[in-house]
């Protein structure tokens, strides 16, 4: 089961996810703790108050942390699909 060149190639994905997304997923917590916190302190239950600064928020994070993003999944990709044309053997 070690050896499977499908359960590491899944095992490495999900991996990969849990590493992506941890700071969006930290920066929405962080915000909406924030925001419910407000909101209780100040009685004000207005749905644009919570929406906006997450949106916000989000765009920011996303702006920040993109480029590592994309340059973690091309790498997970090249060496997914090197190890699948080393699995299948040599081309004709």
């Amino acid at each position: 089961m070690a050896d499977d060149p499908t359960a590491l190639a899944l095992r490495e994905a999900l991996w990969l996810a849990l590493h992506l997304a941890w700071a969006p997923l930290l920066a929405m917590l962080a915000i909406g703790l924030v925001i419910s916190v407000l909101q209780a302190v100040t009685q004000i239950q207005e749905a644009t108050l919570a929406f906006l600064p997450k949106v916000v928020i989000m765009a920011a994070v996303l702006l920040l942390t993109g480029p590592a993003m994309t340059v973690a999944m091309q790498g997970y990709a090249a060496q997914l699909f090197t190890r699948i044309v080393a699995l299948g053997g040599t081309a004709r």
